[in-house]
């Protein structure tokens, strides 16, 4: 069991949506790690926003939270210097603030592991040159 994932908008969006390639895989990985998964502000608005695409999507997106398996656990005040430095440093990947959002977290947090479908995340550096620590189905 997992015990401390950061929680991106790839994962909720396959998880909520049974006809996303990823949904079974996600499911699946979701039951392996220790509620709740933290995520930030920036995940939460993109999978609210993505999600509207799927009839119900926004709603169980929420529900997530509600039920207390992702929570909330970032200050983009707090890091907003960390989060403009991670953003200059990979505007050449044009690097958004979701994603920057989840490289400062992985630094706050040693011991988590990043649980996306992003595979920049697999070029992005915590500590500026320590891998993250991911579970993705992307190779």
């Amino acid at each position: 069991m997992i015990q401390q994932a950061l929680l991106d908008t790839g994962p909720i969006l396959a998880l909520i949506d049974t006809r996303d390639q990823h949904h079974a895989w996600a499911k699946s990985q979701f039951s392996k790690m220790a509620p709740p998964l933290i995520t930030c502000e920036a995940v939460l608005t993109e999978a609210c926003h993505l999600a509207r695409r799927v009839d119900g999507g926004t709603h169980a997106v929420l529900e997530l939270f509600a039920r207390g398996v992702a929570r909330l656990d970032f200050s983009l005040a707090e890091q907003f210097a960390e989060i403009s430095s991670l953003m200059q440093r990979y505007a050449d990947l044009s690097m958004s603030l979701a994603d920057a959002c989840f490289v400062r977290m992985s630094e706050l947090h040693r011991e988590s592991v990043v649980f996306t479908l992003d595979g920049d995340f697999r070029v992005y550096r915590r500590f500026k040159r320590q891998r993250i620590p991911l579970v993705t189905s992307v190779k």
